[in-house]
């Protein structure tokens, strides 16, 4: 059941943000969360800003207030934390706002897996996890948009901030006590990076499903498809499948119409989008069959690894999962598959880097090597050196 929640502030007007966030403006951290609607538009209707530090605690109405200046300044002072719980979706809204990135960042699903938490957990798991507290959902699907806003449902958003600020308090102290607060300086370095939420219109046609099996005039009709489709959505404020779904994209590059008639027997068109656009998509398909394909990424074929390879990286793992149990950290953050190839095919040198190079280097090299081997007790496994 959600707890007693303490009093809040409902701010709707620009004095009322203004006055807030003065009073926040010393913080050193401000928990946040949004919420958004994103079924009928390509940028994220950006809904409520809910936010947490100490004794303050507000609901900021992004419909009623049109300049949001003053709080997204905060988020640029770099003497306050933001922290964000799976802080992707947040972060992109706020850089489409300011074209920056929220900094410093602190984001609990990231860090939650250093402290033996499944990667990607869920804000409510943690939650019930770590706070042993168990969230309502019965708000998950509601409505942002309309107003005034039913006081459950601002109460629900709030939980989201609440209780987030538990996590941030609780689980830094637990990770500087055990030295880890800096493993996650890397990670969030790279939430922080302009370049994850950028999408360029140009290279929107990397993100179609085996573009690597088109060639030619048909690559290069996708490639200009999807350039329009990205930039005629922006304008439109619509999502990008409502013009065009991949797939028929891709048979509009394939059939690659000349004229109106060729057009209207591509069933899947629909005759809302042959009316509206058919002139434009003519002109792009007949322009692109005529021009030369971006190239592809280079594609690498996956060598498949021998059975003396697997053995060695099933030996790494079997360790890696000891190493996890005793050290409280989630094995699939301790040694991902990826780096245990990487390890078996490359060497320890170069796969392990930053934290995990003191946790698992020594060990992994000696297993390797030949200088130590697994032993099973009650307790697990056990290493134990092979003399010569």
């Amino acid at each position: 059941m959600t707890q007693q929640l303490p009093d809040h502030l409902y701010i709707d007007t620009h004095e009322k943000l203004l006055e807030f966030c003065d009073k926040i403006q010393h913080q050193s951290y401000l928990a946040l969360d949004t919420e958004f609607l994103r079924e009928r538009t390509y940028r994220p209707q950006l809904c409520l800003i809910q936010v947490k530090a100490n004794e303050f605690l507000a609901c900021i109405d992004a419909i009623a207030i049109k300049d949001l200046s003053p709080f997204l300044a905060l988020l640029d002072n770099p003497n306050i934390v933001k922290v964000f719980h799976a802080a992707s979706q947040d972060l992109e809204i706020f850089y489409m706002l300011t074209k920056q990135v929220p900094a410093p960042l602190f984001d609990t699903q990231i860090a939650a897996p250093l402290l033996g938490y499944n990667e990607q957990i869920g804000y409510g798991n943690l939650v019930n996890e770590h706070l042993n507290i168990e969230l309502s959902k019965a708000h998950t699907r509601a409505d942002w948009t309309r107003r005034p806003l039913p006081d459950q449902q601002i109460h629900y958003a709030l939980d989201d901030v609440i209780y987030l600020e538990k996590l941030y308090l609780d689980m830094r102290e637990q990770l500087e006590r055990e030295g880890r607060l800096a493993w996650l300086a890397p990670e969030f370095e790279q939430l922080s990076l302009p370049e994850k939420y950028e999408q360029p219109a140009g290279d929107r046609w990397l993100k179609i499903r085996n573009i690597q099996r088109y060639k030619g005039a048909t690559l290069a009709i996708i490639q200009a498809l999807a350039k329009w489709r990205e930039i005629k959505a922006r304008e439109l404020n619509r999502p990008r499948n409502w013009l065009l779904k991949d797939d028929l994209l891709c048979t509009l590059a394939q059939q690659a119409p000349e004229d109106e008639t060729a057009l209207s027997h591509i069933r899947s068109l629909d005759r809302k989008t042959k009316d509206q656009f058919s002139t434009e998509l003519l002109a792009i398909i007949n322009e692109a069959k005529l021009q030369t394909p971006i190239a592809l990424p280079a594609y690498k074929k996956k060598q498949k690894l021998n059975a003396s390879k697997q053995a060695q990286i099933a030996l790494l793992g079997a360790w890696a999962q000891q190493k996890s149990t005793e050290l409280n950290i989630n094995a699939g953050i301790l040694a991902p598959p990826k780096l245990l190839e990487k390890c078996v095919v490359s060497g320890c040198e170069s796969a392990l880097a930053g934290w995990r190079h003191p946790l698992l280097f020594a060990d992994f090299s000696a297993l390797l090597e030949g200088q130590a081997g697994l032993v099973a007790n009650k307790q697990g496994l056990s290493l134990r050196t092979i003399a010569d």
